[in-house]
């Protein structure tokens, strides 16, 4: 049977790309926009606290990222609280006019882990407030459910620590997630060359987000082709199915045919 592939659908929108990306740490803003291009993504997401709205050139980040090609999806990075978050995702939608909104409140400055509290709180201000919100949280099923069930539009359970480029380290509860939810499960964080990419697709989620693993390559715009190339192929192995794992092994081509076939020939 032929499986065919939807689109992914984030509250009233749909993309074809499954390759969400960012913007910070890049070694220019130039090299940043060739990577966008190279990655084929659909949505870009900003850091509204990071904007640097002094920049002697009149330029910001903004005006490196074509609206008309790219969805913006503005993040609450740099909240440690609710109400730093919900303030900060008002302010977005007042400067890009979006009711999107990658909600980050977190909770420990060290591993920059969420806080999940914080996190559900402000999740539920901001979806009563009309916004499409993708919380990024901690790989907990409970906390992911819990979050569907006040209405947020997706749910963005991390692979690793933020930048660490650690890959997918829980597999399993990744999986139980994906299983559960009713909306987009978008893997964030943790990602680090294309094979965490591809591991992730794997599991079934609907997208995967990646920034430094993009940004902090030693070539970034390559690296950006490489992570479009991995979640693609990740996306049609799912869709395929893999074969079971076996313990022992199977012949690929089985004696008892080639049997059957000296027989029939007799």
């Amino acid at each position: 049977m032929i499986m065919t592939d939807t689109k992914l659908k984030i509250g009233r929108r749909e993309f074809t790309s499954r390759l969400i990306v960012g913007t910070g740490k890049y070694p220019s803003l130039e090299v940043m926009q060739a990577a966008h291009t190279a990655s084929g993504a659909q949505i870009v997401t900003v850091a509204i606290r990071r904007i640097n709205l002094d920049d002697a050139s009149g330029k910001t980040l903004l005006d490196y990222i074509d609206r008309s090609r790219y969805t913006i999806l503005p993040n609450t990075a740099g909240c440690y609280n609710a109400k730093e978050a919900v303030l900060t995702a008002q302010l977005a939608r007042e400067l890009l006019d979006t009711e999107f909104v990658k909600l980050e409140v977190i909770g420990d400055a060290q591993t920059l882990h969420p806080d999940p509290r914080a996190t559900l709180e402000a999740a539920e201000r901001l979806v009563a407030d009309g916004f499409t919100v993708l919380p990024y949280i901690g790989d907990d099923p409970i906390v992911c459910r819990q979050l569907e069930e006040i209405g947020c539009a997706a749910v963005m359970p991390l692979a690793a620590p933020i930048g660490s480029g650690l890959g997918v380290c829980n597999p399993y509860s990744i999986r139980i997630i994906k299983e559960r939810a009713g909306v987009p499960v978008i893997v964030d964080a943790g990602v680090g060359t294309a094979s965490d990419a591809a591991i992730a697709m794997e599991l079934g989620v609907d997208a995967v987000l990646m920034n430094t693993g993009i940004a902090r390559a030693r070539d970034p715009v390559l690296m950006a082709e490489a992570m479009r190339a991995a979640v693609e192929a990740g996306r049609m192995a799912y869709l395929a199915g893999r074969m079971e794992k076996r313990l022992y092994a199977s012949a690929s081509s089985p004696m008892e045919s080639l049997i059957a076939a000296e027989k029939a020939g007799r």
